[in-house]
């Protein structure tokens, strides 16, 4: 039987490579200290996720470790046999790192870090799947010269037709302190493949959404607007004429790639991962799906001022992915998406 460990268990990712790798016969380790509930309080508690996965999953068993902690993760990982790690753990808001920047660093850094170390000690031949984020191009993706449409802007340039290739610059631009921690870390996974010839992966995940995400304001962009949308709660647009774009990916799709990589692991490859130019959507756009689907009206602010370092559009290619993993493809759309997730709100918030 073959072993994975996975950080962040409790979250959007996490939670999913546990299913799926259930699901192919493999004995899980889920790393989660349930710290999202100390980012975002009450709304961004996963223990309840966590739960789920432990009386779900037989193969799947918890591990309380903060990644943060070095002595402690090195004596985990001294403890067990294992192929693959795949870390999802994260401090995943822009907003939140401005005010809690060492939390920020130590979790998306020096995490990473204590992590890529503990696997080069081990197990080297372990494959390292690090969920990155596009906010390591910081806000130079707003350069691109853009056309102003009904409800949403898009590229006005050739060749972003299809979106934004591996090789966009990713300095000299505003990242947030957490784009920054989270370029540290992308460096970092690059840099233990190609000095160590380490078998790793950055993947640069554009907006990462399904059914279990505990979407909160500052993070989980969909799942949070239909949350609100399904209340009636006040939904808060910071800028650009709520035209901003951004491509949506299900977890399912994520973790579909993740096994195509494990099963031909390439060394120090960076990926962006999104839903591409089909599963992009725009926030006024977004407002118009869900009412159509659960029949109720969006109610929502617009604020003039955007978020530092927010991206006006942002469509990930997917051109390197399909070309070195020809089985893999995109196979949730959003339509299908925002109906997983307007169900499984509805029956949380049933209870």
């Amino acid at each position: 039987m073959k072993t994975l460990i996975v950080t962040g268990s409790g979250g959007l990712i996490g939670s999913e490579v546990v299913a799926f790798f259930s699901a192919m016969g493999w004995k899980i380790y889920g790393i989660d200290n349930n710290m999202r509930a100390d980012f975002f309080g009450p709304q961004g508690d996963t223990r309840w996720n966590q739960q789920r996965l432990v009386h779900e999953y037989a193969r799947f068993t918890h591990v309380e470790l903060d990644i943060r902690d070095r002595s402690q993760v090195l004596k985990f990982f001294a403890s067990i046999s294992y192929d693959a790690i795949i870390h999802a753990a994260a401090q995943p808001s822009h907003d939140l790192a401005a005010s809690r920047p060492f939390d920020d660093f130590d979790v998306n850094a020096v995490g990473t870090l204590n992590l890529l170390e503990a696997n080069r000690q081990f197990n080297k031949d372990a494959v390292f799947i690090h969920m990155s984020t596009n906010k390591v191009y910081g806000d130079a993706p707003n350069e691109i010269q853009l056309k102003e449409m009904d409800k949403r802007w898009d590229y006005d340039d050739a060749q972003y037709l299809n979106g934004i290739k591996e090789n966009f610059r990713i300095d000299q631009s505003k990242h947030s302190l957490f784009g920054a921690s989270k370029v540290a870390a992308d460096i970092m996974v690059q840099e233990y493949g190609r000095y160590f010839q380490m078998p790793t992966c950055c993947l640069r995940g554009g907006c990462l959404t399904g059914p279990n995400h505990s979407g909160v304001e500052l993070h989980g962009f969909l799942s949070y607007l239909i949350k609100c949308n399904l209340e009636g709660k006040l939904y808060k647009i910071f800028g650009y004429k709520g035209k901003q774009v951004r491509d949506n990916i299900h977890s399912f799709d994520v973790v579909n790639f993740m096994y195509e990589f494990i099963k031909a692991p390439r060394l120090a490859e960076v990926y962006n991962i999104g839903g591409g130019r089909n599963n992009s959507i725009s926030i006024l756009e977004a407002f118009d799906l869900i009412g159509s689907i659960s029949g109720k009206k969006m109610e929502y602010e617009y604020l003039e001022e955007n978020r530092q370092g927010d991206h006006m559009c942002y469509i990930s290619d997917l051109s390197k992915m399909k070309s070195h993993y020809t089985a893999w493809d995109i196979t949730k759309d959003l339509p299908t998406t925002f109906q997983e997730i307007h169900n499984a709100w509805t029956t949380k918030l049933k209870r």
